[in-house]
């Protein structure tokens, strides 16, 4: 039984959390309609460290469960630590702000996990670098988007 789904939790189970860090080690180009990306229930992700990761971008208000279809790829990150990801968290690449964690796609699983993230189309178009610091800072740990799980 997955708590999330079964609305165990009347709040977020996340008190605190490391940040997770990391590089961009390839920087993508190129917006998709209708990828269909589909987000799994879960709204956390255990990284390990070391990983590599997808990151992909949508204007599109999403949560986990939902699909996505307009995108933008942004690139791959290696972590330097290890953690737990959840929606929410915001990332930071080059010290900006690009978005925050809306899910995640196993399509390409166990190669590598898709970051789905939500924010404005423009802020991933700017010009992204090899080697830049990644960022994923906690998010509101304590709501985890609450209209969908009830917490």
């Amino acid at each position: 039984m997955d708590p999330y789904q079964a609305t165990i939790f009347r709040r977020s189970p996340y008190k605190s959390k490391v940040t997770l860090r990391g590089k961009l080690v390839v920087v993508l180009q190129g917006q998709v309609k209708n990828r269909g990306l589909e987000l799994i229930v879960q709204p956390s992700r255990v990284i390990c460290k070391n990983q590599v990761h997808e990151l992909i971008l949508t204007e599109q208000s999403a949560y986990p469960g939902d699909l996505v279809n307009d995108i933008l790829y942004l690139g791959f990150v290696e972590f330097e630590n290890g953690g737990v990801l959840v929606t929410g968290d915001k990332l930071l690449i080059g010290g900006r702000e690009i978005g925050h964690v809306c899910g995640f796609d196993e399509t390409h699983m166990p190669n590598h996990l898709n970051i789905v993230l939500h924010g404005p189309i423009a802020r991933g178009e700017t010009e992204l670098l090899i080697g830049q610091d990644v960022v994923f800072e906690g998010g509101e740990l304590g709501s985890i988007h609450a209209a969908r799980y009830h917490v």
